[in-house]
């Protein structure tokens, strides 16, 4: 019987064999395009006669990676954050990543202590959705300078030159405004978001694009800010009953549940008297009297999308640092709440 143990083909063993460097053996197997075709055929034909496999954990610890990603986003409580976290996932795990969630509760100093830690952790990179009271980034320019991929999504800054995912909003905000004037609408509230954040911004502008484009003035007495809760949806509608409306585009679902709850228990009919669209495509948009009609935001393909990307920079390090967009097209969600009869 033999008793000799049994050793792990190394790569030094392939590039010994092969009369070469272990750096040439390593990009050989990574597919590099300096590496002639013949050197990478002959590696690949050694490797698999000798049956070598690639110590994924050493290769980590020497390049001080963790195969992990973290991932920062307002709150998880949200089924389009919960959503987009499961297309990060469908991704990074396919590509043997995990992922460590982490909430900022849309705060700036909360935000900050959380990018420092995961980086101090050693993350292989951060997938981000900026906290509505972020106003000062130099947290991410410390990221980028310390060569972390950071990829933003959904929510991002204008300010920093980084790969990033993004819903095109102003579009989603025009179809849903447009959709409610075809409806036979004409004053038409707006129940935005924080205008310091990218995303509500670019709503708001769609919602007076759509206006504009039908020929409707924009009243600024319709326009209710930073009301994107169920509670702040609720605590405009009496205000908004005295504006004769006839019609809202809330830039959040839960704004607009809190709404169409109070409209229903003042007796206005939806949408007969006043039609509603909201923006996320909620879950429960389906489940309340009447369904909501919303914009749905491809919520789990912008997660898939922000881990490719994240991907393609670690993979190729070479390309960190040149900023790729992403913009993905919403979709208007008709359903009762904004079926008014014309």
């Amino acid at each position: 019987m033999d008793h000799k143990k049994k050793t792990r083909v190394t790569i030094h063993d392939l590039a010994r064999q092969l009369n070469t460097t272990a750096s040439t053996v390593s990009r050989a197997l990574q597919g590099h395009p300096r590496i002639s075709q013949a050197m990478k055929d002959a590696v690949i034909d050694l490797a698999t006669k000798l049956n070598y496999q690639p110590n994924f954990i050493a290769s980590s610890l020497r390049k001080g990676h963790r195969n992990t990603i973290g991932i920062v986003i307002p709150r998880i409580d949200r089924n389009f954050f919960a959503s987009v976290i499961g297309g990060i996932e469908d991704v990074s795990s396919e590509a043997g990543y995990n992922v460590i969630i982490c909430q900022s509760h849309d705060s700036e100093e909360k935000e900050k202590v959380i990018v420092d830690t995961l980086i101090n952790g050693k993350v292989d990179g951060l997938l981000v959705s900026l906290a509505s009271g972020t106003t000062n980034i130099d947290h991410f320019r410390q990221t980028i300078s310390k060569g972390v991929p950071l990829i933003f999504f959904d929510r991002t800054s204008p300010l920093l030159e980084t790969s990033r995912v993004e819903i095109d909003d102003f579009m989603g905000a025009h179809m849903a405004v447009s959709h409610l004037i075809e409806h036979g609408c004409k004053r038409i509230a707006h129940l935005s978001g924080p205008l310091n954040v990218t995303i509500y911004q670019n709503r708001f502008k769609g919602y007076k694009a759509a206006l504009e484009d039908h020929d409707i003035d924009f009243l600024e007495e319709l326009h209710i800010q930073n009301c994107i809760t169920r509670e702040a949806g609720s605590e405009a509608t009496n205000q908004l009953l005295q504006l004769n409306i006839d019609g809202v585009f809330s830039a959040s679902d839960y704004s607009a549940l809190g709404l169409m709850e109070t409209l229903i228990n003042s007796k206005i009919r939806i949408p007969d008297d006043i039609a509603v669209v909201g923006f996320a495509n909620e879950p429960y948009a389906t489940m309340i009297m009447p369904t909501l009609s919303s914009v749905d935001q491809h919520s789990r393909e912008v997660g898939q999308s922000a881990a490719r990307l994240f991907l393609e920079e670690i993979q190729s390090p070479g390309i960190l640092g040149v900023a790729k967009q992403i913009m993905l097209s919403p979709e208007l969600i008709i359903r009762d709440s904004s079926k008014k009869s014309k």
